[in-house]
């Protein structure tokens, strides 16, 4: 039995790690069982834990006789940093190997949370400038769409940054993405270059849209907690509807200024070829991941998997298989080879996962299904079939990388017993949670040898 001091300590421990773990984009599962390893493994035996979308609370009742120990904590502060998520990772990997003690744990975690990054926020900038031209050389843009697309990027990260500093909700800062988005698009349409306005509005906004969370709801929902799913979709709409806004707020915009506005239909693509699709996709997954910190070692891999991911997908396509499919079948891919590159270059499978589907993230369909919902009449029943195909798409990536996560994971008997306590494959935390009990058992008895050793070698002398 702990004593409560420690057993505080262990409380306070799990959740600091759950709550970066949470805020950093990992799922409401991986936190979950990442806590109750690391509790295990520090001596506290069926913690209870309970996550929602924005607070953790754990608690512990070592005997029926004693009153229960319990602690929580808010998120307030939500973005994705896969530096810190990796590093949090490692760290918990050292305490099931009996590296670290609580004290030790609780002290590399606070170096973690209050070391900075290593790249300047110019260059995060930059990163997501390149992504935007990914995904426009994706789309099927030309060279003036591309352009367009990397300087509206650039200039609404700079405004949403400002934003942020004076902590202005996420929705009013959507609504200025898309109203710039689309008086960028509008006053180049009004210049003599040949341009498609439509097509320059939907490279603007690529990297407001919310397939992400719109993903991670429904895997957090196929993983069992449903609470925070509903949470993580009322996010993505809520997204979605201030794109929306400023999409229309900056056509009313225009319209006052007397600027021509040309037939406008966001949303629209005209895909590639076969290797400008891939090209374009390995693109927006590096400096998708570059942009949200990710090791400089895994860009090269995640680039390599994105533009064979989006290959098989297209493939499948074409052949007259529905999308939903066709990205599934990829998804399933990526599960399948996430696994064993993460574990080579040392880094969660999240880290790979996420950048490496966002070329084939749903965003543009919920886009356009909300949009032709706000319009009523005839254009409804088209906004029902596009946040259709959304929610296909959405739900074929996410069961889609879990199955492959299935797949990849080598089960042995202790490994097994510790999943089957879970409600899905580990995208974050270490999996052989048994393996490391041993190490650390093994490590005491090498370190109870050694003091038996001396305590002879000195009773000799004293002899």
């Amino acid at each position: 039995m702990l004593e409560p001091r420690e057993a505080n300590l262990t409380i306070d421990l799990c959740l600091r790690v759950g709550e970066l773990l949470l805020s950093s984009g990992a799922g409401a599962a991986d936190v979950t069982a990442t806590m109750q390893g690391l509790s295990r493994e520090l001596g506290m035996r069926h913690a209870e834990i309970d996550i929602t979308f924005t607070s953790l609370a754990m608690s512990y009742q070592a005997d029926p006789e004693e009153p229960a120990l319990g602690a929580s904590r808010q998120v307030n502060h939500r973005a994705i940093d896969y530096d810190h998520l990796t590093q949090v990772d490692h760290l918990v990997r050292r305490v099931l190997d009996g590296d670290l003690d609580v004290r030790e744990a609780r002290t590399e975690l606070a170096r973690i949370v209050s070391t900075g990054h290593d790249r300047r926020r110019s260059m995060i900038t930059a990163g997501w400038g390149l992504m935007c031209g990914g995904v426009a050389i994706q789309l099927g843009g030309d060279l003036v769409v591309i352009a367009l697309a990397i300087v509206s990027s650039v200039l609404i990260d700079r405004i949403q940054l400002r934003m942020q500093r004076r902590r202005m909700p996420s929705f009013y800062q959507q609504v200025v993405g898309g109203g710039v988005a689309t008086l960028l698009a509008l006053g180049v349409g009004a210049t003599p270059l040949p341009v498609n306005v439509s097509l320059v509005v939907t490279a603007n906004i690529i990297m407001l849209l919310a397939g992400i969370g719109f993903m991670g709801a429904l895997q957090d929902a196929l993983t069992g907690f449903y609470v925070t799913a509903s949470a993580r979709l009322l996010e993505a709409f809520l997204a979605t509807a201030g794109i929306i806004a400023g999409v229309t707020g900056g056509l009313s915009v225009a319209t006052v200024l007397g600027v021509r506005i040309p037939r406008l239909e966001p949303g629209v693509a005209n895909l590639q070829t076969l290797g400008m699709l891939a090209v374009g996709s390995a693109i927006a997954a590096a400096t998708f991941a570059y942009a949200t910190y990710a090791p400089r070692r895994i860009l090269a891999p995640i680039a390599l998997v994105a533009g064979l991911a989006m290959l098989i997908s297209r493939v499948i396509e074409l052949a007259d298989v529905g999308r939903a499919w066709s990205v599934g079948v990829a998804a399933v891919f990526v599960g399948l080879v996430s696994f064993t590159v993460a574990g080579r270059i040392r880094v969660p499978p999240l880290v790979v996962v996420v950048p490496a589907i966002v070329p084939m993230l749903p965003g543009l369909l919920i886009y356009r299904g909300l949009t032709l919902l706000s319009e009523g009449g005839s254009a409804t029943s088209q906004g029902l079939l596009a946040m259709a195909g959304a929610i296909s798409v959405a739900l074929a990536l996410a069961s889609g990388v879990i199955l492959g996560e299935y797949i990849a994971q080598p089960l042995k008997r202790e490994a097994a017993r510790v999943e089957a306590r879970l409600s899905g494959p580990r995208l974050v935390g270490p999996v052989h949670a048994a393996s490391s009990t041993r190490r650390r058992r093994r490590k005491r008895a090498e370190a109870a040898r050694e003091a038996e050793a001396e305590a002879e070698v000195e009773a000799d002398e004293l002899g």
